[in-house]
């Protein structure tokens, strides 16, 4: 029987280095991870991915920092690389990339969507590939989009569509990773109480966010909040393997496909 435990297994958290990512490292080493693997874009977030490891040492777990810049494929390679050389294989792998742009479409410029493009589609692209080759059998494989992928509205064009082909993505990997027992899914969180959020926002937008969810009455912040998110990812990287090629959306009633 397969052992679809987090005790002792090998995780990459790709962007994990505060918010979302910094919690899912976090969390998956209090529930027994033997090793973490925490990924961070640059020196503007390597003090929080220091934080971070000093908080997965503490819970018990080995851990140690990378950082790339992942929208180029020899540094998604050498990320994985690094890790298998320090770690082995991980068995887990969640990816948390990712960039906001709030503007309408005919603002919007070739540079920008460029970067949208190379942030949210072609870095999860990479990432996923070189899962598919690096990730031991019975791995467990996650990438964050967004609750916009439900959603019918302006402005961000660029920040859902180029997360709508995480969607193609994860159900082509889940279709071909699926014959090494490896399990693909993709959660779309809605709008976090996180630093992502409010810079793309203004105050007439946050307070409706803050109302628009079904359970908006009962989140401290109306909002999603990232302690209510790192369940379910806990749960698709270990009994949840039998839930493969899916985009869940975790956002208490805020958008539904």
């Amino acid at each position: 029987m397969m052992d679809h435990s987090i005790k002792g297994k090998v995780v990459l958290v790709a962007g994990g280095a505060k918010n979302l990512g910094g919690l899912i490292a976090r969390d998956l080493a209090r529930q027994g991870a033997g090793a973490v693997a925490i990924h961070y874009n640059s020196a503007a977030t390597e003090a929080a991915a220091r934080e971070t490891l000093v908080a997965v040492q503490t819970a018990g777990a080995e851990a140690a920092l990378f950082q790339a810049d992942l929208t180029g494929g020899a540094a998604v390679k050498g990320l994985f690389a690094d890790v298998v050389t320090r770690f082995g294989r991980p068995d887990i792998a969640v990816n948390t990339v990712g960039k906001v742009l709030k503007k309408p479409i005919v603002e919007t410029t070739e540079a920008e969507y460029d970067e949208m493009a190379a942030v949210n589609a072609k870095s999860a692209f990479l990432f996923i590939r070189e899962a598919g080759r690096q990730l031991a059998d019975n791995g467990k494989l996650v990438t964050l989009v967004t609750s916009l992928l439900g959603a019918f509205t302006p402005f961000y064009a660029t920040y859902a569509g180029t997360k709508a082909a995480v969607e193609h993505f994860t159900r082509a990997a889940a279709k071909e990773f699926g014959a090494r027992g490896i399990s693909v899914n993709a959660v779309g969180p809605g709008p976090m109480d996180t630093p992502f959020f409010y810079p793309a926002e203004g105050q007439d937008a946050v307070a409706y966010h803050r109302t628009a969810a079904a359970l908006s009455a009962f989140s401290k912040t109306g909002l999603t909040d990232i302690e209510d998110v790192v369940p379910f990812i806990r749960f698709l990287v270990s009994d949840g393997w039998w839930m493969t090629g899916q985009t869940v959306l975790i956002n208490g009633g805020y958008t539904t496909k």
